[in-house]
């Protein structure tokens, strides 16, 4: 079976540093991957990401790319492989506690949860993120985040290597 691997880039552009994921995904979209192989820059969909997990015939691998405070320093990239439980709750309540449910945000949890609703499975998740200097109202990234778009995209080239097939055929 030839692998399958999600890129999702997330984020708000419009909450300066928090738009990370969004550029790694536009710079990725630049390069040569094998078909396997999807990018999407989903912002802040998080219905969109849900749908698309659902309705694929099932990634091996999704990798999100988002900005991670995490405490470090500002530029630091981390890879992270969380340990996702059943999220259905988080999205239920979500849905019941908010009648006016945003379908366009990106919580996680929400994301996975709906994603568990609709019978989908997203494969193995890691994260590849980057500690923000700030997520408040802005256009554009700080210094530090800027500087570590390329390390983010060399990080997910590697893992799509690591995904791909083990005879050298694409």
């Amino acid at each position: 079976m030839t692998p399958r691997v999600l890129v999702a880039g997330v984020g708000n552009i419009f909450l300066s540093d928090d738009g990370f994921g969004v550029e790694v995904a536009n710079r990725l979209a630049g390069t040569d991957l094998p078909d396997w192989v999807q990018v999407v820059d989903y912002g802040i969909r998080g219905m969109h990401l849900a749908y698309d997990l659902a309705n694929a015939d099932g990634y091996q691998t999704t990798i999100l790319v988002d900005a991670a405070p995490r405490g470090g320093e500002p530029g630091t990239v981390y890879l992270i492989e969380p340990e996702l439980q059943p999220q259905r709750p988080a999205a239920e309540a979500a849905i019941a506690g908010n009648p006016l449910f945003n379908a366009h945000g990106m919580q996680p949890d929400v994301v996975f949860g709906m994603l568990d609703m609709l019978g989908g499975q997203a494969g193995r998740v890691l994260v590849v993120g980057c500690e923000p200097v700030s997520v408040d109202e802005g256009i554009g990234l700080s210094g530090p985040v800027a500087a570590a778009v390329d390390e983010a995209v060399r990080v997910v080239l590697d893992l799509v290597a690591q995904a791909g097939p083990r005879d050298g055929h694409q």
